[in-house]
């Protein structure tokens, strides 16, 4: 962009403008080089990424070689490192040459595309940074053996491992020694391990029993051994389990105390209701959940029912490809007994992306109950006549409302809000039906006079992409 000589002057001489360095297969070394000289003395957002689709003939590897040799001598000032590279070759080779120390450095982050990859380069090329990086606060690594380093892996604020396999995937004695020095944990993501011997977790109380109602699957049997002490983390808030292994995932979360958390994500983890189990350990004391989500995964219904009465704050609830999503579940959702309280009542977002035995009528009987008490009486007679009780045919919704609202009684409005009003739940505001494809057209309707945002597949026009609304 061309600009006046004053203008130029300001950029030049601004030098945080220049702070943020790419080294890619796009992005030259020459603007690099450019970029360090007139960054001066500020810290530094360095990311070097290469693409796995363009490494031919070794010239990736050359060119992440000249890139390090002309980052290496600003690592003082470096305040977040990126490094993408397609092999562990590659990330070895640079980050050999991250041996002076980052006293500055932040967000560590280090990702090898050929995780799967088998290779001769498991010895980490330690000590990085000299071992000196004392505001390390963030760090992610995929599929980088970098030793479970303490020194490197402590008071850090997020953690994020994914990506390794049969002989480098930790084992909990490892990722709990890693937890243990970092007290002040926000957010921790583990994805894509190997899953460990479940006799391998007998120091944690853990036996060898199966699930009478899933043969075959790892649960706990027994209570943590009272020689294990508990590790506290105070401010974590978001927690991410993605194809972990469920023995693990189990092991770790026995002996964890989170009474902050927020956010909670299960995916690919096969039976997770003895996992459940912990969460539930956890709300007698504090869990402030207000974000689940189940993918991939199966579970005792019944056990989450019982998990999400004591969830009260729970506003967001995922199940996603899940097949236990049964008509019982959702009516657990509706209207409670009178003795009992209502299930999660500041429930406002239902995702059922993929949930295929979703049965419509337990879906409409879930939203009816959380509309407010004032437009109930209406809504009970034009869902009368819009879906009778024993034709499966739906006639049109729209018009069958519309009557039905036209010929329907006016209703006085209290004086003051009724007890029972002020004991209701939230209304829904988001239902995800995508891919729910037994949820007919009718349906969609008549759920969009009543939630304010309904997601659902958009019809495919003839070359396959979206058509009009």
């Amino acid at each position: 962009m061309l600009v006046c000589k004053h203008w130029t002057e300001v950029a030049l001489n601004t030098p945080v403008l220049w702070s943020r360095i790419t080294v890619s297969n796009h992005d030259s070394l020459i603007k690099a080089r450019r970029k360090l000289s007139r960054s001066k003395s500020v810290p530094l957002d360095i990311c070097v990424q290469f693409s796995p689709r363009m490494d031919h003939s070794g010239a990736t590897t050359e060119s992440l070689i000249h890139a390090m040799d002309i980052l290496r001598p600003s690592i003082w000032r470096w305040r977040s490192f990126r490094l993408a590279v397609p092999n562990r070759p590659q990330a070895h080779a640079a980050l050999m040459q991250c041996r002076e120390a980052a006293p500055i450095l932040e967000d560590l982050s280090v990702q090898i595309f050929h995780f799967m990859q088998d290779d001769y380069y498991s010895t980490p090329p330690l000590p990085l940074f000299a071992g000196h990086t004392p505001r390390l606060r963030m760090c992610s690594f995929t599929s980088f053996n970098f030793g479970w380093d303490p020194s490197l892996a402590s008071k850090l604020r997020v953690l994020k491992l994914g990506g390794y396999w049969h002989g480098f995937s930790p084992s909990v004695e490892t990722i709990l020694g890693i937890l243990r020095a970092c007290p002040a944990l926000e957010e921790l993501a583990l994805r894509n391990m190997s899953d460990i011997d479940p006799d391998s977790c007998a120091d944690f109380g853990f036996g060898d029993g199966s699930d009478p109602e899933y043969p075959g699957h790892f649960v706990e049997t027994i209570l943590p051994q009272k020689n294990t002490e508990m590790i506290t983390l105070p401010r974590l808030k978001k927690a991410a389990f993605y194809y972990a292994g469920v023995v693990r995932v189990q092991a770790v979360l026995a002996q964890l105390s989170f009474p902050s958390l927020e956010r909670v994500e299960f995916m690919y983890l096969d039976n997770i209701t003895g996992i459940l189990k912990h969460l539930k350990r956890q709300s007698f004391s504090s869990l402030p959940l207000r974000h689940l989500r189940v993918e991939s995964s199966f579970f005792n219904e019944l056990k989450l029912i019982k998990l999400l009465r004591r969830l009260p704050s729970l506003h967001t609830l995922e199940l996603v490809d899940v097949e236990d999503v049964s008509s019982n579940f959702l009516k657990g959702l509706s209207n409670p007994p009178t003795a009992q309280s209502w299930i999660c009542p500041k429930l406002e977002t239902l995702n059922l992306d993929g949930c295929t035995t979703v049965d419509w009528d337990a879906l409409r009987s879930l939203v009816e109950s959380r509309l407010p008490a004032s437009s109930s009486r209406m809504l009970n007679v034009a869902s009368a006549a819009a879906f009778p009780q024993g034709n499966p045919m739906l006639r049109s919704t729209a018009s069958s409302y519309a009557e039905a609202r036209r010929n329907a009684p006016p209703i006085s409005k209290p004086d003051r809000p009724s007890p029972f009003m002020l004991g209701m739940p939230k209304r829904f505001k988001t239902i995800d039906l995508t891919r729910c494809h037994q949820i007919s057209k009718e349906m969609l309707q008549w759920l969009r006079m009543y939630v304010a945002e309904v997601r659902c597949e958009s019809a495919k026009s003839f070359w396959g992409e979206p058509a009009f609304p």
